[in-house]
């Protein structure tokens, strides 16, 4: 068990009966600014700008597969508050081949934000990674989630790449996803 702001969190591996609470989570969020992307010959340059009225952004479904996230290369951990209420999860996975640790989904339920349970969670998949021998971590995340952003860059991530078209065609098109990693401490 974990205190974090005189809550205490509990931390384990997710099991089949954890499905209802993960797919019930409450991903979405708020921003007022967001990262305005500029492609050149050269790379790409992210500037954050303030929007105005502030964007809410709700996530469309994403199905939950009741897997416990306990393959050997995948992993789901979850965080219960005090009251036994699901505060967050990650869910990740290990591949070899290039000794990568994949962030496939983080997120923490609004009530439970700022708590350092995003944190804590992150720590579970770096000890995971580190079990693996993952040389680092990766993840994705849309340049209208800049709460995020700010939050991956705090534990260690940087910028490390640009997909402008994997959300066309899909209920977040327009947005842009942005590829962050970290070496594996």
């Amino acid at each position: 068990m974990t205190t974090v702001d005189n809550t205490a969190y509990r931390y384990r591996t997710a099991v089949p009966e954890d499905t209802e609470a993960i797919e019930a989570l409450d991903g979405s969020f708020t921003t007022d600014t967001v990262f305005q992307v500029t492609v050149t010959d050269d790379g790409f340059s992210l500037r954050e700008i303030a929007v105005d009225p502030p964007l809410t952004k709700v996530f469309p479904e994403d199905e939950y597969d009741g897997e416990d996230g306990d393959d050997g290369d995948s992993r789901t951990f979850v965080a219960h508050g005090a009251a036994g209420d699901l505060a967050g999860f990650v869910a990740v996975s290990y591949s070899g081949w290039n000794r990568r640790l994949t962030i496939e989904d983080i997120e923490v339920a609004p009530e439970h934000r700022g708590r350092g349970v995003g944190r804590a969670l992150m720590g579970l998949a770096v000890e995971f990674a580190r079990e693996r021998g993952a040389q680092h971590l990766w993840l994705e995340v849309t340049t209208v989630n800049a709460p995020a952003i700010h939050a991956y860059r705090r534990m260690g991530f940087a910028f490390c790449g640009l997909d402008i078209t994997l959300y066309d065609g899909t209920p977040s098109e327009g947005e842009q996803a942005v590829y962050m990693s970290m070496p594996c401490p």
